[in-house]
């Protein structure tokens, strides 16, 4: 059902690591184009268990937000640091403002906050599959 779409999904240091690789896993089963984002192209991410890493696969500026569907942002600890970087709090801001949809699972919403991303919809957790393929 996501076949064509273009997905970011951001991460950083402390991520939390079920809320990173579940949707990513259910995002690539539906036939999304994910790219993964951080703040440096090629950085290892630890999650906050220490357990799994992620690499970012690109940075901010290497992003069309025109042509991103949607913005997907798990929750742990690296929210607090990606809020803090203009250049993530502008890509979520334009996806925003260009009508894709921006997805924050739990300490996430900082990152919006920051992006002054003010109204929003909420997605019941057993809702997001189908709320998610519906939006985009």
């Amino acid at each position: 059902m996501l076949k064509n779409k273009k997905i970011v999904m951001l991460v950083g240091s402390g991520y939390e690591d079920l809320e990173f690789w579940v949707v990513y896993m259910r995002m690539i089963e539906e036939g999304a184009d994910v790219k993964i984002v951080g703040l440096k192209k090629g950085e290892e991410y630890m999650s906050k268990t220490g357990g799994l890493k992620v690499k970012s696969e690109f940075e901010t500026s290497e992003i069309s937000p025109k042509e991103i569907n949607a913005v997907l942002i798990p929750g742990g600890w690296a929210p607090d640091k990606l809020r803090r970087d203009e250049k993530i709090l502008n890509l979520v801001r334009k996806v925003y403002e260009n009508g894709g949809l921006v997805g924050m699972i739990c300490h996430a919403g900082l990152v919006g906050i920051s992006a002054g991303q003010r109204e929003s919809k909420m997605i019941w957790k057993m809702q997001v599959p189908f709320g998610l393929m519906n939006r985009l």
